[in-house]
């Protein structure tokens, strides 16, 4: 019995220890993790520029949700030096200014719908820069294919090709590949981080490329004369996509010229009548004829633009 109970206490005593041990290794971990996270999205200035972080609080809590991390990813695709945390609160700032210009000066049904407008333009600028950077990219793959064919044809291997191609080539096509090289310093494979990067800055030239360097690695074979053509393949899409925008662009500059025109006529209206806005929008009727208005204005920019994209 007496050895029982001896049994019964040290088994406890060690439980409790590891116990202990449990709740001092979590905290600690816990601790680590949380100065981890004050590092990177709280007292450090953005990667690659000496701006210290705007809102770091905001961006904290932020990065911790779905919408805080899909937020992220479309801001890194843009190639802004901008947190998600900023981006929120000006966002939500200039929402809120809108609202108050709009209420004031036409009439206070306009301040919700001047919000919803403000939140979509942040979004749809966020889209534009991100194609934007996306040309840029395409415009520069031609003198990449060009450089990793010279380098694999000197006897250099892909991953030092593709850091050199990093260091010689400007932005966006330096900076991305700069993560490319980085993701394969830290062991990740070539497949892996150039279909990251294809996913990152989707194109149909981006992706042709990537399927020749993956599949020239996987077999080992000789890549140089497949770089050659894809080079001469990329300059003449290049052209034909200059010219094909160059011929598009009244379409495009028409999808913007239809919906100001109607908030044009809104300003004019309430200039030569004062007051009418308010009068409009105080029944329910004048209410649903904007809103069906401002409808149809948008159907037609999406039509507009959907019709002058042409993939080439």
């Amino acid at each position: 019995m007496d050895h029982l109970a001896t049994a019964a206490l040290g088994a406890t005593l060690v439980c409790g220890a590891l116990g202990v041990v449990g709740v001092h290794t979590y905290v600690r971990g816990k601790e680590q993790q949380r100065a981890l996270i004050d590092r990177l999205s709280e007292t450090g200035p953005l990667p690659g520029t000496g701006r210290a972080r705007r809102f770091a609080g905001v961006d904290r809590r932020l990065r911790t949700t779905s919408l805080g991390r899909k937020l992220e990813l479309r801001l890194a695709a843009t190639g802004l030096e901008i947190t998600p945390g900023e981006f929120f609160v000006y966002t939500a700032g200039a929402a809120a200014g809108l609202w108050v210009i709009a209420a004031s000066f036409l009439a206070a049904f306009f301040g919700p719908i001047a919000a919803v407008v403000a939140v979509w333009g942040a979004f749809a600028f966020l889209s534009w820069q991100r194609q934007k950077r996306i040309e840029r990219f395409i415009n520069q793959l031609p003198e990449l294919s060009r450089i990793l064919a010279n380098a694999t044809q000197a006897g250099l291997a892909l991953r030092t090709a593709l850091g050199m191609a990093a260091d010689e080539m400007e932005a966006p096509a330096g900076e991305e590949l700069a993560k490319v090289a980085a993701k394969l310093a830290v062991g990740h494979s070539i497949d892996d981080a150039l279909e990251e990067l294809a996913e990152r800055l989707p194109s149909r030239e981006l992706v042709v490329l990537v399927t020749t360097l993956v599949l020239s690695n996987r077999a080992g074979g000789t890549v140089v004369s497949s770089l050659r053509n894809l080079t001469q393949t990329l300059e003449e899409r290049k052209e034909t996509r200059r010219e094909v925008r160059t011929q598009l662009s009244q379409v495009t500059v028409t999808a913007y010229v239809v919906p100001l025109l109607g908030i044009g006529t809104l300003l004019l209206m309430n200039r030569i009548s004062a007051g009418s806005l308010d009068r409009m929008t105080s029944s329910f009727w004048g209410q649903a004829a904007v809103v069906v208005a401002f409808c149809l204005y948008g159907i037609g920019f999406f039509l507009i633009r959907r019709m002058s994209k042409i993939d080439v």
